[in-house]
């Protein structure tokens, strides 16, 4: 995705790190130096932030590591990683999107860890998927968007957020049949959550490929509102991930 975007002029400051596989199940993961997952970086909040009484946390975090001048710099790398991973996320249905598989390095760069389950293959616990929102989109975040605003969904360095997630949804739909190629020629890899058509056709509907551009975008838009309007249930599972 990252490769694509760029092609088309936007860079979303993704972090991309390097794997090596040496045998059957087994390789290699570059480490990211400089970097904590936001659990660790919740926690170091203290209760209210382990406990998510703190919407504050990580833009006191980026904003310790990033003085002065270097801050909006920071900022500006955590809305456009932020945006990359929610439209990521969101298409390749990953799950178990707790905050210790989710990481941001002392630049501001948000990313994710630990892809054992996608294409919609959620965990489940007592019957219920764990995943209940379309993408990870949480008040800690657009804290963080909108340098630390009381409302921060009324202001514009949001709204530009927004815009950045919308397009960078609309690029990756215009390169859909190489998208979805890509993945259909991995149904005889042995990956076990892609082996079926079923799971081609669940990228299929996250790009919305039946839809116009534009009823595509507004299919993206209510996902986009759905993420934010539901994200107690996100709030309430990190809490339990805390606890546990």
């Amino acid at each position: 995705m990252d490769i694509i975007w760029k092609n088309e002029n936007l860079d979303l400051k993704m972090l991309i790190y390097d794997t090596l596989p040496t045998g059957s199940k087994l390789g290699f993961i570059e480490i990211i130096k400089e970097s904590s997952t936001v659990f660790k970086i919740l926690t170091e909040g203290g209760r209210k932030g382990r406990y998510q009484m703190d919407d504050t946390q990580l833009f006191k975090w980026i904003s310790e590591n990033n003085k002065n001048e270097k801050l909006n710099h920071a900022i500006d790398n955590f809305t456009k990683s932020c945006a990359a991973f929610c439209v990521a996320t969101f298409l390749l249905g990953i799950g178990d999107r707790h905050p210790s598989n989710i990481m941001i390095n002392k630049e501001g760069k948000l990313f994710h860890i630990d892809f054992g389950h996608f294409l919609g293959h959620f965990k489940e616990k007592f019957g219920f998927k764990r995943e209940r929102v379309p993408f990870v989109l949480t008040e800690h975040f657009t804290k963080v968007i909108s340098k630390g605003a009381i409302n921060p969904i009324q202001t514009a360095e949001f709204q530009r957020f927004r815009s950045l997630c919308e397009s960078a949804y609309l690029i990756i739909r215009r390169h859909s049949n190489l998208f979805i190629s890509i993945f259909a020629i991995m149904l005889s890899s042995g990956i076990p959550e892609l082996k079926s058509k079923d799971d081609i056709m669940y990228l299929k509907n996250k790009l919305a490929t039946d839809m116009s551009e534009e009823k595509a975008l507004d299919f993206f838009r209510q996902q986009f509102d759905e993420s934010l309007t539901l994200s107690f249930t996100t709030r309430f599972d990190w809490i339990f991930h805390a606890i546990n």
